[in-house]
């Protein structure tokens, strides 16, 4: 059992509790709702606590690729398989910055960077730091995903004036040890209290489509609604095809109504927190992503590659928020 339950106590998202005591029945019986009525309440919610007409854009970037000791079966990145990715050493500063300015003039609000490490070594933590700084004196919201962390490691971060900090719990607690062994899902959750407790926002999310059931995907969601916080950022992510990884052998892509009532249900069970609608956009219509962003979603990443595989174009991106009347970073 992870032991994650808390309570949220009196905070209410303009109407509607924020709730930390989620039951994986109740969170199937909103999944579960005639469709028009589970958007109406995803919707209703949405427009309490946000602008539905505003999507946030954000931008990512590996800053190291590659050879990562964990297991995870989804991964291009695990050193564990054959998948013809060449690693790569930690980036410069200098390129990072540019980097993430080319994102912000493309519209990108929020810039986030990732390494492939089961947690950082002191002396790259000093370099990333670096790095947060100089983003943020861009005037752009910063958010770093490098794998478990310390209280003290966390805490560096924070004194460097990070963000975000993404830390996915990946799926739910019954189908975690069939795509991870190196790492547990308490060791998860422990990054994330870390994380919470340094005065960092949460970014923690999943995958769907690797093969689990939908008992899974509601499971990963009470997951994360029961922590003693809701994270502030909640990416979903279709699972991006690579072959070489055990989970190729496993995945099957959602349908897409089952895509929209998760989107849907988790707008309902964290009413405050944003949802991204992150790797995978690029196997998705133009009319998902519309039914998506109904449903509550309010955040997309940007550009033309995420880590190591492909999302949608920012010339698509622009035109379907301009066809929808979405405002976002993208003119």
């Amino acid at each position: 059992m992870v032991a994650v339950v808390g309570v949220e106590g009196n905070d209410r998202g303009n109407g509607v509790p924020v709730r930390s005591d989620w039951e994986r029945a109740e969170a199937g019986a909103l999944y579960g709702l005639p469709f028009a009525d589970l958007m109406f309440q995803a919707q209703s919610v949405h427009r309490d606590n946000f602008d539905p007409n505003r999507v946030e854009t954000a931008s990512l970037l590996s800053i190291k690729t590659g050879g990562c000791p964990e297991d995870c079966g989804y991964c291009a990145q695990s050193a564990h398989y054959d998948t013809s990715l060449k690693a790569t050493r930690l980036m410069d500063r200098a390129d990072v910055v540019a980097t993430a300015q080319r994102a912000k003039d493309a519209g990108a609000t929020r810039f986030c960077m990732a390494a492939a490490w089961r947690g950082p070594k002191d002396r790259d933590l000093d370099q990333v730091c670096d790095m947060v700084t100089a983003v943020k004196g861009l005037g752009m919201e910063t958010c770093v995903t490098l794998g478990m962390l310390t209280p003290k490691q966390a805490a560096r971060l924070s004194e460097a004036g990070l963000d975000f900090y993404n830390h996915n719990v990946d799926t739910s607690p019954e189908f975690y040890d069939k795509i991870i062994t190196t790492r547990t899902l308490q060791d998860r959750v422990d990054t994330l209290a870390h994380v919470r407790d340094a005065g960092i926002k949460v970014c923690s999310g999943g995958i769907i489509g690797m093969g689990e059931r939908l008992e899974d995907r509601l499971g990963m969601l009470v997951l994360l609604a029961n922590l003693p916080s809701h994270p502030q950022s909640v990416p979903i992510n279709l699972w991006n095809e690579v072959t070489g990884v055990p989970v190729y052998d496993t995945a099957e892509r959602p349908n897409p109504i089952a895509l929209v009532r998760l989107i849907a249900t988790a707008r309902i069970m964290m009413p405050k927190s944003v949802v991204r609608l992150s790797a995978g956009r690029q196997y998705m219509t133009d009319e998902l992503q519309a039914l998506c962003f109904l449903a509550g979603a309010n955040s997309i990443f940007i550009g033309d590659v995420l880590l190591t595989t492909k999302n949608p174009q920012r010339d698509r991106d622009a035109s379907l928020l301009r066809r929808l009347g979405i405002t976002s970073g993208l003119a």
